[in-house]
């Protein structure tokens, strides 16, 4: 489909009134395996972050703060990779990859709500693992369940006010064509690129909002970080230092995932800066790590592969039992 343009002249410009995505590819042959493993990727994410939501209501000796939190976790990622997951789909099966200018937009707010609540969350499971670990006698003291609950309200908050600031910034910009989005959804940057304003001040503030809380999160991780290892040094039995670190290593793993290819996306130097580097790079942190991080969480926990293990033993016994069990 042609970009739609509009006359260059000030006061005589047609605005915008849908977007084109250009999705991942633009290779025929390689839209159906794309859709498969794309297809596959979220069909993982769903069973994955729902099992693992499912097993922690279900198994009381995982109704702790931290596994609260990683429940909280799963269901941001299952909400953040539904809201382009679908567009996405669809689009490696229709020849027109069109999206209305409001159907753009609320997919560019609702994204940033759950991802900003995934970055704070991270934050928030950090600081717990460094209650635990540095003043483990004061945990449950600090850590009751008003404390986990307002610290996840916040986490939800921060990113729906962040999501509004960055929207509402950008809803004034003028479109005036082109209107072909080099990206698979509506993020920040493919959308400025799109503006006719060329406003660099509103460019530069988004910019700087993102990378301020990107940064601050990153911070705050690494300090209890850094506090946690002093602690766990401290720990004079090997065995005592092996079972402390354990229970940071996942969580370890996820920030890491997420913050890697983040990172190589949105800090580009802005010379070489490029789209498609970014489009790449946003394939691992928005669609991978919603997929891996019950994986990880589920291969690396002790407490979860126990509690997995118990579930699936009392259904293979229920199943059998109702199968032993004769008719009348």
């Amino acid at each position: 489909m042609a970009a739609q343009h509009g006359d260059t002249a000030p006061g005589n410009r047609t605005a915008v009134t849908h977007f084109v995505l250009l999705g991942l590819t633009s290779e025929p042959k390689l839209r159906t395996p794309l859709f498969l493993i794309v297809f596959t990727i979220y069909l993982l994410t769903l069973m994955g972050n729902a099992g693992l939501i499912t097993l922690i209501k279900a198994t009381p000796r995982l109704h702790t703060p931290m596994y609260f939190f990683l429940c909280n976790l799963s269901v941001v990622d299952l909400c953040y990779s539904s809201v382009f997951s679908p567009k996405l789909l669809a689009c490696f099966l229709a020849e027109q990859k069109t999206i209305s200018y409001s159907a753009c937009f609320a997919q560019h707010f609702f994204f940033l709500v759950f991802v900003t609540t995934e970055v704070l969350l991270l934050a928030v499971m950090a600081y717990d693992r460094y209650v635990a670990i540095c003043h483990p006698l004061l945990y449950t003291v600090a850590m009751p369940k008003r404390v986990c609950l307002r610290l996840v309200a916040g986490s939800y908050v921060g990113g729906l006010l962040n999501s509004l600031i960055q929207t509402c910034c950008l809803l004034p910009l003028p479109f005036c064509g082109p209107n072909v989005i080099n990206h698979y959804f509506c993020d920040t940057n493919p959308l400025l690129k799109l503006s006719c304003s060329h406003d660099r001040l509103n460019e530069l503030l988004l910019v700087t909002f993102n990378g301020t809380i990107s940064m601050s999160v990153l911070l705050l991780i690494i300090i209890s970080y850094v506090s946690i290892l002093f602690s766990i040094l401290r720990i004079r039995s090997s065995q005592g230092r092996r079972k402390a670190f354990s229970t940071c290593t996942s969580h370890l793993l996820t920030v890491a995932a997420f913050y890697v290819p983040a990172g190589l996306s949105h800090m580009q130097p802005a010379s070489k800066y490029s789209l498609e580097v970014e489009k790449v790079t946003a394939v691992f942190y928005t669609l991978m790590v919603p997929m891996l991080n019950p994986l990880i969480y589920s291969l690396r926990n002790k407490e979860v592969k126990d509690a997995l293990r118990r579930a699936t033993n009392q259904i293979f016994a229920s199943c059998l039992v109702t199968k032993l069990t004769p008719t009348s």
